[in-house]
């Protein structure tokens, strides 16, 4: 059972990836373009340039985007990590501890999971693992992408 579970592991991966990715993605769009029914619910938006909400929505667009493609994954994964641990820290935690009483619950989870993303990378279907394929040459063998275990 858990060679057939490590066996499609790359895959599972990266479905995991492209939902965060996608959601992550969403919620950039939702604060700088109004989609979705906006920030404030009826298609408002973040202030051009306003700290921390603009900068915030800037990451989580271009940061999903590049999640969701598994291209610079590790990399997009890092900074959507930081950015969503100082929206917890800085936003929702000083207005009670635990994330279901402070509604920190998304940026804690977001964060988590970029942070597993920078550890396993893009997994399949990146767009990394094809420009890694690309990339070597005759001499010089692709990265294995091996399962992740214990």
């Amino acid at each position: 059972m858990t060679a057939r579970l490590n066996g499609v592991q790359p895959y599972a991966l990266a479905l995991f990836r492209i939902v965060i990715g996608l959601l992550f993605a969403c919620h950039g769009a939702v604060a700088l373009f109004g989609v979705l029914g906006g920030a404030d619910g009826n298609g408002g938006t973040a202030a051009t340039g306003a700290w921390p909400n603009w900068y915030a929505a800037v990451i989580e667009l271009v940061g999903g985007t590049l999640v969701l493609l598994g291209l610079g994954t590790r990399i997009a994964a890092f900074v959507s990590s930081g950015a969503m641990a100082y929206a917890y820290f800085k936003v929702h935690q000083p207005e009670a501890l635990w994330p279901i009483q402070n509604n920190g619950e998304g940026a804690a989870m977001y964060c988590w999971a970029m942070f597993l993303l920078i550890f396993t990378g893009s997994g399949a279907f990146g767009l990394d693992r094809l420009l890694t394929r690309r990339t070597s040459g005759p001499g010089r063998p692709a990265a294995d992408q091996a399962p992740v275990a214990v």
